[in-house]
């Protein structure tokens, strides 16, 4: 996420009602930001992270392969990454897309 980025305000709702759901932990990116700026964005619009870690240079972000924001993926528990959705997440894109994924990693049905 990034304050500077209009597809991360415009995901930032469906983000806090996954957060809510508790299915998974969220970790956030802030990328290329001004941390006070960011502090300011959470206080104001929520935060949907169990953590957000701060990249102010953009270097975890490559390491990542994220080139753009935002960029939303599903980590398994070995640190795989199961997919990759690049543009604003909305939680019918993640009920289609990411809940199945994280059904089938989970052994449940769906």
């Amino acid at each position: 996420m990034g304050t500077w980025c209009v597809g991360c305000r415009e995901e930032h709702s469906a983000l806090l009602a996954i957060a809510r759901t508790n299915v998974v932990p969220i970790l956030g990116l802030n990328w290329k930001d001004d941390r006070p700026l960011a502090i300011q964005w959470f206080k104001e619009l929520g935060n949907p992270y169990k953590e957000c870690a701060f990249d102010s240079d953009g270097r975890v972000a490559i390491d990542w392969g994220v080139y753009g924001a935002p960029e939303t993926f599903p980590v398994d528990g070995s640190g795989v990454v199961i997919h990759k959705h690049i543009a604003p997440l909305t939680e019918e894109i993640w009920e289609r897309d990411f809940m199945p994924l994280i059904r089938a990693r989970q052994g449940i049905s769906p």
